[in-house]
């Protein structure tokens, strides 16, 4: 082969694997696009071959949505309670820590797509789309002025933004409202912004589950323009949305965590049952056990399921103290409604109601590390599993929890987010994984799992119907895995 030809097909092969890395493909897509250009290096993708929509928030984590915040959080930071905010925090150190974060993930290997970067990729036509959607002149005080002219004018000016400005229109959300004035150009104006401070966590505005990705309706109007962008930001990916939830519905990322064999899907401040009614019957989920865990406190700084529980492992979790040690009748004592399917099948019924939380998942075989108060404030709970028992969570945590984490056999990289945590929320909540790598649920041998129920002594599968005596399967019986012969 001359060296010509050989350095040319050097430099076509690099090429393609790298956009392969950072395009979101299902392994079939991979292996198609590999035979069209015939690559024949494909060990290099096994890894990308195992990846698929999440299935379990302890496999490896492959591809993640982020945003780093820029111009648009000033306006939350300078009145932080209308902002969603808890503090005032520096907009500038915020940023600086978001990248750093970025950093320690892709140093484990994890690609990282930021909105900003896809918004630089989109086509044009789609980001002056979203830009139309958004730029708002007001004549409201300008009784005799033509509608007709005013969108004209406004049509044009779009027409001749640069990507740039389309980007910041979308980001500060401005509206332009006019009277007019003998002097000049006969026009003054008063600018007003509502620009998407919260933008950066990105855990909330979808959901991932292993059917695919669900475009969440947002409890906070300061939040619900959020949703758009991240739909543009994966119809880019290739990533089609499954299901939009709409009318009274309401639901947020940070209430959703896939657990193996099951769905956890919080309920109360900021994700109603209509919400979850309307992900059952679209078979959203993907699993055939949805957990309803309901929230009873309805706290700001526990707004969210992931803000007061979390999962390092398919055998261990955390949870914050008050949770844990909650009897029935506190505010901070947890239930769950169990809603189960034949396999196979679409429709879901309710299996059990009003279960104690903490209970059902000492159940499922977890152990649960205690959060303290002290750690909880300072977002302990909020980390993001990137493998199992391998989790990325806030530095400055106690020596105590640091102890109990390292016992439980967990390695943790402690990230600086000391700004970025002023905004009710962490590690957790600023990333959308997109992609794990594909977990089994059946474990090895076990043809399948089983569920103790101690109220009737019984044991079921995990569709709720009983299991007969003599099926191999996984129990559990005071508070111990035990396999039934």
């Amino acid at each position: 082969m001359p060296f010509q030809t050989f350095l040319y097909l050097c430099t076509v092969y690099l090429a393609t694997t790298d956009i392969m890395r950072k395009m979101i493909l299902t392994p079939l897509k991979q292996w198609m696009l590999a035979a069209v250009l015939g690559i024949s290096g494909m060990t290099a993708y096994a890894q990308e071959v195992e990846m698929t929509y999440p299935q379990a928030e302890w496999s490896k984590a492959g591809d993640i949505l982020m945003h780093t915040p820029g111009r648009e959080l000033f306006c939350g930071v300078i009145h932080p309670s209308a902002g969603l905010f808890e503090d005032y925090f520096d907009v500038d150190k915020a940023a600086e820590e978001h990248r750093g974060y970025i950093a320690m993930l892709e140093a484990n290997g994890i690609r990282v797509h930021t909105v900003t970067d896809i918004l630089q990729e989109v086509g044009i036509d789609s980001l002056r789309a979203l830009a139309d959607n958004v730029l708002i002149y007001d004549i409201s005080g300008i009784p005799e002025e033509n509608p007709e002219a005013t969108e004209e004018y406004r049509q044009d000016v779009l027409s001749k933004m640069s990507r740039a400005d389309l980007i910041r229109c979308i980001l500060l959300q401005p509206m332009v409202k006019l009277w007019r004035t003998d002097n000049n150009t006969g026009y003054e104006a008063t600018y007003i912004q509502n620009p998407l401070m919260n933008l950066y966590f990105t855990r909330d505005q979808s959901i991932t589950t292993p059917r695919g990705h669900v475009i969440c309706n947002m409890n906070s109007s300061q939040r619900s323009p959020e949703t758009s962008i991240i739909e543009l930001c994966y119809n880019h990916l290739g990533l089609k949305p499954i299901l939009h939830i709409d009318g009274e519905g309401r639901m947020e990322g940070g209430d959703y965590i896939p657990a193996g064999n099951i769905s956890l899907i919080g309920c109360g401040m900021r994700t109603n049952d209509e919400g979850i009614r309307q992900m059952l019957e679209a078979d959203a989920f993907g699993h055939d056990t949805v957990v309803v865990v309901r929230d009873h406190k309805l706290w700001q700084m526990q707004m969210h399921l992931d803000t007061h529980f979390n999962i390092i492992d398919g055998d261990l979790c955390t949870m914050v103290r008050s949770r844990l040690e909650a009897k029935p009748g506190d505010p901070e004592y947890d239930t769950c409604d169990i809603w189960m399917r034949q396999p196979g099948t679409k429709a879901y019924s309710l299996w059990k109601q009003d279960l104690p939380f903490v209970e059902y998942i000492r159940s499922r075989g977890f152990e649960i590390i205690p959060i303290d108060y002290a750690d909880e404030m300072h977002y302990a709970n909020n980390f993001l599993t990137i493998a199992p028992r391998h989790i990325m969570a806030v530095g400055g945590q106690s020596e105590e929890l640091q102890k109990r984490f390292s016992e439980a056999g967990v390695n943790v990289e402690w990230i600086p987010l000391e700004s970025l945590i002023d905004g009710y929320g962490a590690a957790h909540c600023m990333t959308q994984v997109l992609q794990r790598e594909k977990y089994d649920p059946t474990p090895t041998g076990i043809n399948a799992v089983r569920l103790y129920d101690p109220s009737d002594g019984k044991v079921y599968r995990l569709d709720g119907t009983l299991a007969t005596p003599n099926t191999r399967g996984i129990v559990v019986e005071d508070g111990k895995l035990k396999v039934v012969k």
